[in-house]
């Protein structure tokens, strides 16, 4: 059995990521998505990310933001007694590597994944200058 990646996010963000990473890994079943709309609140977007999670026995939850509702949320079931992984401030390396980890069937530090993978751009393009010279 694979493991599930849950995206939770305000808006259509989870769904729009889950998109743009398709384009570059191809479909992705074991992805879902869960989106707080403007017209919902607390209970509502609960109530669909129950639904998501249910029947699936391993899964980590990636969240837009820490101390967001969708974070919230997710974080409240934890507490609940609940058992998942949940990271806030998903970025698209995060479930890349999850893609690859499940692929190769090795564990990843989303975490340090995510983190390791931000670059400013500006200085890479200096140092390559440099290395030219």
């Amino acid at each position: 059995m694979t493991k599930a990646l849950i995206l939770i996010s305000h808006g259509h963000f989870s769904e729009e990521l889950k998109k743009s990473t398709e384009m570059i890994m191809g479909p992705q079943e074991n992805i879902h998505t869960v989106g707080l709309l403007p017209e919902e609140g607390p209970e509502e977007f609960e109530e669909k990310l129950l639904q998501t999670i249910d029947g699936l026995d391993e899964f980590v939850v990636l969240a837009d933001l820490m101390g967001g509702t969708p974070c919230n949320v997710a974080g409240q079931l934890l507490m609940k007694g609940y058992r998942y992984d949940l990271y806030a401030g998903m970025n698209m390396p995060m479930v890349v590597g999850f893609i690859n980890s499940c692929l190769i069937g090795e564990s990843i530090d989303l975490k340090s994944f995510g983190a390791e993978n931000i670059h400013r751009v500006n200085d890479l393009l200096v140092m390559s200058d440099d290395e030219d010279e």
